[in-house]
């Protein structure tokens, strides 16, 4: 794993669901695609587990103005916008599988 490993509290967020419901998420990387930023993030049970290997995609943006504001999540509305980004995930899951296999 290299870098990651002093990364045990590694970062969530919390996510307050429609139903009011709140998840912890870990957060797994950010990815940009066409120039906007997406956040990918893997929903966690009350043990910190992720059991069936599920991931979310949300839009993210920072204000530039005010780096402590919190950031802001956007749902991704847009059946291809959507598709884009699990391309892009796929891509830099590729990726870091050939890292490791290249440390």
């Amino acid at each position: 794993m290299g870098k990651q490993d002093n990364m045990d509290e590694e970062m969530t967020v919390e996510l307050t669901l429609e139903d009011g419901t709140d998840v912890t998420c870990a957060i797994i990387t950010i990815l940009e695609v066409e120039g906007k930023d997406y956040i990918v993030l893997l929903p966690l049970d009350e043990n910190g587990n992720n059991d069936d290997g599920e991931v979310w995609f949300y839009g993210y943006s920072e204000n530039p103005d005010d780096p402590n504001e919190e950031p802001v999540l956007d749902y991704i509305e847009d059946d291809s916008e959507y598709e884009k980004v699990a391309e892009a995930f796929d891509e830099y899951l590729d990726n870091c599988e050939f890292d490791e296999l290249a440390d």
